[in-house]
């Protein structure tokens, strides 16, 4: 992996810095990574999930409403 680049800008004099990110802000960084990779494999999980109960629900004759009027 490349060197990730901090970059500070001084919104009052308009100068910009850029640094190698330190330890803290690369182990922060990476960790964010992890946290959205996992929160995507939810999400396709939960869409694939779903999708399957549609299917078994269209297989018994019957649809999102009808299982939502069923359930209340």
């Amino acid at each position: 992996m490349s060197k990730l680049i901090v970059k500070i800008v001084n919104v009052t004099s308009g100068e910009e810095t850029e640094r190698p990110m330190n330890s803290t802000e690369l182990a922060q960084y990476e960790q964010d990574q992890l946290n959205a990779q996992a929160r995507e494999k939810a999400e396709t999980e939960k869409a694939e999930l779903r999708s399957a109960a549609e299917e078994k629900l269209l297989a018994l004759g019957l649809t999102t409403d009808d299982l939502k009027a069923l359930l209340g």
